[in-house]
């Protein structure tokens, strides 16, 4: 019953957490001479730099229309990577506000994730540029961009619960996942295709399925390998590891709530 009124009472203050994510893009943007152009012109610069280093500077690159193949995995990264480092900090750094003022302390990772989101729905336009720019054609399978869009916003949102946490009582969490968020790029398919992954890989004497692996333990891979899928090859996705990535962000989102409820009572006293 707890978690049912701690969820009623954070959309009684849904107005607050409209105000802060609007806050964060005006935050974001001040004093910039593009504003928020540099949603769009951010992954286009992304974009021409990979496109160059793998395709003129590694000219064995046989990826067709690579600059949409990249946009459609950058984007989605940018949006988990920019809502992860931002929602660390979220609590301690509105350390004022979490002492003296009383509202739903998860509003405060929840309106970062949802502000790069916005950022991420307006970058979308360049991605769809590129695919008119390089006679792509979106087939119906694109419509379940918006379901892949919520999963991903789903899983976004716990983990972030969960690292906001952390970070309230261990301030070397943002440290620490500088480097786990590097090494999860490069292990997320984004500038190569998931199928270069090999099946069978002998480490440390064990034969594993690597490829599986990456299916089965990275959301990230299949979430960008199923943004890829719909938009860039206009084909189905694979439902079964869709789904299993589904149950795995939920998961993640009630574990989240669940240990970000059980700690933030004492946010006050701790930053």
């Amino acid at each position: 019953m707890a978690l049912l009124d701690r969820l009623a009472d954070l959309i009684r203050y849904r107005e607050l957490v409209r105000n802060l994510v609007i806050r964060d893009l005006k935050a974001r943007y001040k004093n910039s001479i593009l504003g928020f152009v540099w949603c769009l012109v951010n992954p286009l610069l992304m974009m021409v730099v990979f496109t160059i280093v793998f395709t003129v500077m590694m000219p064995n690159n046989t990826i067709d229309r690579f600059p949409v193949f990249i946009l459609c995995a950058l984007l989605p990264w940018n949006w988990f990577s920019a809502s992860v480092t931002g929602a660390i900090n979220s609590i301690v750094s509105n350390a004022s506000l979490v002492k003296k003022v009383y509202f739903p302390r998860e509003v405060l990772p929840l309106s970062v994730v949802l502000s790069n989101l916005i950022n991420f729905l307006l970058a979308l336009t360049v991605l769809f540029a590129m695919l008119f720019f390089f006679h792509v054609r979106l087939t119906p399978w694109a419509l379940l961009l918006p379901l892949v869009i919520f999963i991903q916003l789903v899983f976004t949102t716990g983990l972030a619960l969960i690292l906001s946490t952390l970070n309230v009582f261990y301030r070397d969490t943002g440290v620490i996942m500088e480097v786990v968020l590097l090494a999860w790029f490069f292990l997320t398919p984004i500038f190569y295709p998931i199928d270069i992954i090999p099946h069978h890989r002998v480490i440390w004497g064990l034969s594993l399925d690597l490829h599986r692996l990456v299916w089965w333990l990275n959301p990230m891979a299949s979430l960008i390998a199923t943004y890829r899928v719909i938009l860039y090859h206009g084909a189905p996705p694979a439902f079964d590891f869709l789904l299993r990535t589904f149950v795995t962000s939920l998961g993640f989102l009630v574990v989240g709530y669940l240990f970000f409820i059980q700690y933030s009572r004492t946010f006050g006293e701790e930053v």
